[in-house]
């Protein structure tokens, strides 16, 4: 069962031209997620991206911290129809992570701490398109947007940007992820509207 809670304030605003088809304006930030909130230590915390070698390349926290990191001022669209515009992130991008990982394959599985998956295209993840965001709107992520880290892919449907992001497993294939096998899109571009298969 779903968990929603506060910031389901949102008002239409048909004519901006920054809003996806069917979605609405919201000027704050709801908190939807699938269970209980995973508390999680930075002492305890680690990202990983295991290849088709089968050997990962890990973080830890004090790891990632020392990474070049991104400030990222980004727009962020649900599949429940609210948007928000000009959100503030900081993070790791994806590409800073993957100059450590050689791989053949095009697909990956996103994992996180409390079980959630989601699939996402590599192409979605590199070139300048995803992060590791750790902060929001200047501030350490805080647990129910998914702190310590979370990924953050804007450019999809905001579920691909999965909380409490523990690690990347490289596929050969496209496979669905929690919300996938449970009938959202397995894509997720909020302009073209693919909410659900």
């Amino acid at each position: 069962m779903a968990v929603i809670s506060r910031g389901f304030g949102s008002r239409r605003r048909e004519s901006d031209a920054n809003l996806p088809p069917g979605q609405y304006l919201t000027t704050d930030f709801p908190v939807l997620s699938a269970g209980p909130t995973p508390r999680i230590d930075t002492g305890e915390w680690s990202f990983s991206i295991r290849p088709e070698s089968g050997a990962p390349v890990a973080w830890n926290w004090e790891q990632f911290m020392a990474l070049p990191s991104e400030d990222v001022s980004t727009d962020i669209h649900c599949v429940t129809r609210w948007s928000k515009l000009g959100t503030s992130w900081r993070g790791v991008s994806l590409d800073t992570l993957f100059a450590a990982v050689t791989t053949d394959f095009a697909y990956a599985m996103v994992h996180c701490y409390g079980g959630y998956t989601t699939n996402v295209p590599l192409a979605d993840l590199l070139g300048g398109k995803a992060w590791i965001a750790y902060e929001f709107g200047g501030s350490p992520l805080d647990p129910e947007h998914g702190g310590p880290a979370r990924l953050l892919v804007p450019h999809l449907y905001f579920w691909k940007s999965a909380k409490w992001v523990r690690g990347i497993v490289l596929q050969e294939r496209d496979e669905p992820g929690f919300w996938e096998q449970n009938g959202y899109h397995l894509h997720g571009d909020p302009w073209t509207e693919e909410r659900y298969w």
